[in-house]
């Protein structure tokens, strides 16, 4: 009797899910697809992390970015203890002191942990002041010590926080190529379609300016425009510029793809069928046949803001995209260019494992998106 009513609730609760999956809009289908892909999920939270820390970066920075200390130049990261040397447990953690001493052998400054004095390191501490998104003054950090140093990143040539110059460049690199994504996206998509839909000299118009787009080379265009910007314009004004202007010749691999989709749907049933009940071409474009290969779209997008944060760390890598002071993470990794940086002071690449991070985040979100999004899997 017991057996056959676990066997009534399973059929109840399995009849229950099927109605919902028959009932459920296309978006709640996919979400149901989406939360199945696990890297995905990952993804999705790390960049989550990442904006978030972009956002509010001058209030998860321990310092102000430009703020220098030649006491400590080239400082390794320190190490966070909840032990001290005598074997005790401390529920706040802590970091000891630093006294600077000299190699024996090299004759390089180095620094050594002053194990008789300890940091507490405390949670919405009070520090360095500054204005939220240049608006809210503040002086709360979300992490600090209340006395002496914390340099959770080590410093730099200049004794600058790491950490923080970090933070303060997940803002610029994460949200610089927003701009130039969006460009590219809305122009590849609707002049793609317009190209596959109506075919013809249209077609073969945009086709040969497409070829032409393709067969310019970035780099030395990068350089030539950023060399014909005005000279008084800040370095974060031409990197927008120079960005929407790049956008604007980016689009051609999306509107090629587009173009040959549309070329494929253009003829079948449902876009006869919604020309009969009077759907105009822009309906039929956008409303029907876009969203056949919306997983396409979507993984597109998904890659070309990662591509966007590596071609500004590659071009601020080499001295034509952002420059000082304009903190990002090209900027940043142009200060491990040498041999002796990478062999004495590697702290200084830690930079670049962001960026590492932002991309697979990027392509385990744009998996997941791309999977849950068609419809044959």
């Amino acid at each position: 009797m017991e057996e056959e009513r676990v066997v009534q609730i399973e059929d109840a609760e399995f009849s229950l899910e099927k109605e919902e999956l028959y009932t459920a809009t296309q978006w709640q289908l996919m979400w149901r697809k989406f939360k199945r892909h696990k890297l995905a999920i990952v993804g999705l939270v790390m960049l989550l992390i990442l904006y978030i820390l972009g956002i509010f970066c001058e209030f998860f920075a321990v310092y102000d970015p430009a703020k220098r200390d030649t006491a400590y130049i080239y400082v390794p990261p320190q190490r966070i203890h909840f032990i001290d040397e005598s074997g005790k447990f401390h529920l706040r953690p802590f970091v000891y002191g630093l006294k600077q001493e000299s190699d024996p052998i090299t004759w390089r400054r180095i620094y050594v942990e002053d194990k008789s004095i300890k940091y507490p390191i405390y949670f919405f501490v009070k520090g360095d002041k500054y204005k939220l998104w240049n608006l809210i003054e503040c002086d709360r950090h979300f992490i600090g010590t209340k006395e002496g140093y914390l340099f959770l990143f080590g410093t730099d040539e200049s004794g600058r926080d790491l950490f923080s110059r970090t933070i303060y460049g997940t803002r610029i690199s994460l949200f610089t190529g927003l701009v130039g994504v969006f460009f590219s996206f809305i122009i590849g998509c609707i002049l793609g379609g317009i190209s596959g839909y109506y075919g013809g000299t249209t077609d073969i118009i945009i086709q040969r300016i497409i070829e032409f787009l393709i067969s310019l080379p970035s780099i030395p265009l990068w350089m030539s425009l950023a060399a014909a910007m005005p000279k008084n314009w800040s370095p974060l004004k031409v990197y927008f510029l120079i960005t929407i202007i790049l956008s604007l010749i980016g689009w051609c691999n999306l509107a090629r793809v587009v173009r040959g989709k549309l070329l494929e749907l253009r003829e079948l049933d449902f876009v006869t069928a919604a020309r009969l009940a009077g759907a105009n071409d822009w309906d039929i474009i956008l409303k029907h046949l876009l969203p056949n290969f919306s997983s396409y779209l979507i993984v597109n997008i998904t890659l070309a803001i990662p591509g966007m944060i590596l071609g500004e760390t590659a071009l601020s890598f080499l001295g034509i995209g952002l420059r000082p002071p304009i903190i990002s993470w090209g900027v940043l990794l142009k200060n491990a260019q040498n041999i002796n940086t990478i062999a004495l002071q590697p702290w200084l690449l830690i930079p670049g494992i962001f960026i590492v991070i932002t991309v697979l985040a990027f392509n385990f979100l744009g998996d997941g998106l791309r999977d849950a999004a068609d419809p044959y899997r």
